[in-house]
């Protein structure tokens, strides 16, 4: 269908149209006029992802592209709308109940079934650009609206605060307990240590083991010492039980012994000069030869005296050398029970380290839950408070008719052109063309002026004559 066509179906059959048209407008107007009026009360809050005031961190939560969606799911949440009834008190109210019980026949619950229906007057809109939340409500009193609204908001606010608070709480009972168990651990490993130390006397575990591996290693120095002099007088002893004891040390370096050689020097000296004058028979070298004799044996008598006191000396040494050994070996114990009880006392003191560390860090998270438990402080905060509004947000008479106007015409158009299609009618010459398959080469008016509407361009039109329309 060209435009001519289109034209001409409407020429045709404009006043169906017009009257389509018109009682549609008329209709929705009527209809607009005829609605009860419903306000819409607007509230708006803001999310402020601000840092914990506890832990003085920022929550990553907030900082979620999907924390904003999520904050609308809990407005619109049911835990929500019963909350507002449960603040509202509006399951109290006679006039409600009645019409809880006209609509539902007392089946379910009134709290539920008011939910219900104020989540179907709600709405919410979180802005695109900022963290800003706004709850609107529709109702046909204003002042219930915008009561809605803002218990609404209260009720958003309490439920945040309860989402941050409930798992607070959770977390610090069981915080609790844990700090309790830890604490029970703490106190047994400190006994066992004081019980450790008392039954073993340890006071300064390390100090004293510094004392006694000191006394340890001067017994040790003391008994090398011991070993090597009584090695040495073993050495001499047998030197003065041998033919060599006159050249011993000990003899040659005696005063009595040097004494008494000296004088066996001068008498063998003396001796000597005597025999070689008055011979051997002689009174004085018969006596100089007896007392050469006789200090001959003092100095045999001195020297077995001294390889005897090296004797006892070496007996001395074995002995001192014997009892340092046995010092040393109780020392050595000692250091040994000593270094046991201190790796003992290291372990249970690690023990009681570890059962500190543990109490203390669950003491801490104890302490930062139990202070979140206890918060008042939400991160959503009322930006606007919803008022009654002064003017119905619906209908909208201007809108509805503008649509009106839209939809009329074009159900106008569509009953015109339906009509036309089950009643076609030859209109103008396209319609001749269509109908017989053939081309139209003249037109013959009724009247010498031919319609503006016949023509067209292309034909041959046969003015001033009449007869028939000539046809190829």
């Amino acid at each position: 269908m060209n435009f001519g066509q289109f034209i001409a179906v409407l020429r045709a059959r404009w006043l169906l149209a017009l009257i389509v048209f018109a009682t549609t407008v008329v209709l929705a107007v009527v209809v607009s006029l005829l609605l009860p009026k419903q306000y819409t009360a607007v509230a708006s809050v803001v999310v402020d992802p601000k840092p914990d005031p506890v832990s003085s961190v920022l929550s990553g939560a907030l900082m979620n592209p999907a924390f904003m969606a999520t904050q609308v799911d809990v407005i619109q949440s049911d835990r929500v709308a019963l909350r507002v009834v449960k603040n509202l008190k509006l399951a109290e109210n006679p006039t409600i109940r009645e019409q809880w019980q006209s609509e539902t026949k007392g089946e379910g619950s009134i709290e539920n079934w008011l939910a219900d229906l104020f989540q179907k007057n709600m709405d919410v809109k979180p802005s695109r650009e900022s963290n800003v939340i706004s709850v609107s409500y529709r109702a046909p009193d204003p002042r219930f609206a915008a009561a809605i609204a803002n218990a609404f908001v209260v009720a958003y606010n309490e439920t945040t605060l309860e989402l941050r608070v409930d798992p607070a709480r959770q977390y610090s009972s069981f915080f609790d307990l844990r700090a309790k168990e830890a604490r029970d651990q703490l106190e047994q490993a400190q006994a066992k240590l004081s019980q450790f130390q008392s039954d073993n006397g340890v006071i300064a575990v390390d100090e004293r083991l510094d004392v006694e591996n000191a006394r340890l290693n001067e017994l040790s120095t003391q008994y090398v010492a011991l070993q090597s002099l009584a090695s040495d007088s073993v050495s001499r002893q047998t030197a003065a039980r041998g033919a060599g004891a006159d050249r011993m040390q000990e003899v040659l370096n005696n005063p009595l012994i040097a004494g008494l050689k000296a004088d066996q020097a001068r008498l063998e000296a003396k001796l000597q000069e005597l025999s070689s004058k008055l011979g051997d028979k002689n009174p004085q070298v018969i006596e100089t030869r007896a007392n050469l004799a006789e200090l001959k044996t003092r100095i045999d008598s001195e020297t077995v005296k001294i390889g005897s006191s090296l004797g006892i000396s070496n007996n001395i040494n074995q002995q001192r050398a014997g009892e340092i050994k046995a010092q040393l070996e109780a020392q050595r114990a000692k250091v040994l029970k000593m270094k046991a009880l201190r790796d003992q006392g290291s372990v249970l003191s690690r023990d009681v380290e570890s059962a500190q560390r543990a109490y203390d860090t669950v003491l801490a998270r104890l302490t930062q839950s139990s202070l979140e438990s206890q918060t008042t402080q939400s991160y959503v905060s009322m930006l606007t408070q919803a008022t009654p509004p002064l003017k119905p947000s619906s209908p909208r008479i201007v809108i509805n008719t503008i649509l009106a106007v839209f939809v009329g015409a074009l159900l106008a158009l569509g009953t015109t052109f339906a009509l036309e299609f089950l009643d076609r009618r030859v209109r103008v010459i396209d319609d001749v063309e269509l109908a017989l398959g053939l081309p139209v080469i003249g037109v013959m008016p009724a009247n010498n002026n031919v319609p503006k509407r016949l023509a067209k361009p292309g034909n041959s039109l046969l003015s001033g004559r009449s007869g028939p329309v000539a046809t190829n």
